[in-house]
């Protein structure tokens, strides 16, 4: 008898906090680069297009480091590959995956090129490094 209250009330708490993360995520105009993400601005700006923002940590996750900077080619130094949209339609770096076959195509810009225009080519840290407090120091160590 009680369960079903329960799940009344989870069931709610659940829908307002997809609700609440949609809105969230419609809500930001500006996407931005964080947690291990890599802007890609070697020839973006000069282009006209947005810079590619290369979500590193969400590829890391699904592959080992060896499948792109050992098979496919890619630098361990942000900015250190000269990628070309041309390279990339001939199956080049992030062609290899992004071909409409295993992951999305080039069709697809704004999937890629998202950053804010004028980013350079950077490698950006972990936001967790800004809320992780520095290492304690005892008063003794003085």
């Amino acid at each position: 008898m009680i369960l079903n209250p329960l799940r009344k009330f989870m069931s709610k708490f659940a829908f307002v906090g997809v609700f609440a993360g949609l809105v969230l995520m419609l809500g930001s105009q500006n996407v931005h680069a964080e947690y291990g993400d890599v802007v890609i601005n070697n020839y973006s700006d000069a282009a006209g297009m947005r810079p590619a923002v290369f979500p590193h940590w969400f590829h890391r996750i699904r592959f080992r480091c060896k499948v792109c900077h050992a098979d496919l080619g890619f630098e361990f130094k942000a900015g250190g590959n000269k990628i070309t949209m041309a390279k990339i339609i001939d199956g080049q770096f992030c062609g290899a995956c992004h071909n409409g076959e295993v992951a999305w195509s080039v069709e697809n810009c704004n999937m890629c090129h998202s950053g804010n225009p004028g980013t350079p080519t950077h490698f950006h840290g972990s936001t967790v490094q800004r809320l992780v407090a520095p290492a304690y120091k005892s008063l003794e160590s003085k």
